[in-house]
């Protein structure tokens, strides 16, 4: 028998280590945000409902085929179907990280920002990591329309903020979208401290040489 842990063995790991930086480092609290990881043959892992990001079983996460259709671990969140969308929309995307991180939140409740792109390009990583982040009208958790507004966006934006709950970030692998989902909290915390202040965020043309990188 070979020794080579598997794909799958590898991805739960990987998300509850993942997990457990997330809530150690104060970016998830209680029982909220949720991560995935879509593997080779289409199937999806899945941090499951009611579960703290910072105490994961790897056996206990939730698996779906590759139509989304559950196949077994414990019960999914009843936020798949953002996870879902992301990955739809998005066919070179292997991963999604949902927070309810705090600056995010904040941001998203704010009524004088710029739906169609909620941050202003304050460093070159956020617009490297992140890019354009449309803000999502709110809807309730488990709403339909909260998914169909979600995939309207999702296939020119790897991320979207959801007014008054949280980021919804992609990426190619799990790092991918961890990073960039933690230089989105940052930039937020970031835009809620020079409220009051004149900034001077990165113009036009620089943002685009760094977008094309």
């Amino acid at each position: 028998m070979s020794g080579t842990i598997s794909e799958a063995t590898k991805s739960r790991d990987r998300i509850c280590a993942v997990g457990k930086s997330i809530f150690d480092r104060g970016l998830t609290f209680g029982s909220t945000g949720n991560i995935s990881v879509r593997l080779s043959d289409g199937s999806m892992l899945m941090t499951p409902t009611n579960a703290s990001l910072g105490a994961l079983d790897p056996a206990r996460l939730s698996r779906f085929d590759a139509s989304g259709a559950f196949l077994d671990g414990d019960k999914p969140t009843k936020e798949s179907f953002l996870h879902m969308c992301m990955y739809c929309q998005r066919p070179h995307s292997n991963a999604v990280v949902h927070l309810h991180s705090t600056h995010s939140v904040a941001v998203s409740t704010l009524s004088d920002v710029d739906p169609a792109d909620v941050l202003p390009p304050l460093t070159a990583y956020y617009v490297m990591r992140v890019g354009r982040l449309p803000l999502i009208p709110y809807f309730a958790p488990g709403d339909e329309m909260l998914a169909r507004a979600v995939e309207e966006e999702a296939g020119e934006n790897h991320a979207v903020l959801l007014a008054n709950h949280g980021p919804v970030v992609a990426g190619r692998s799990l790092e991918e979208a961890q990073y960039a989902t933690e230089e989105l909290e940052e930039t937020a915390r970031l835009f809620l401290l020079l409220q009051g202040h004149r900034t001077r965020p990165l113009t036009s043309a620089q943002v685009a040489v760094l977008r094309k990188k």
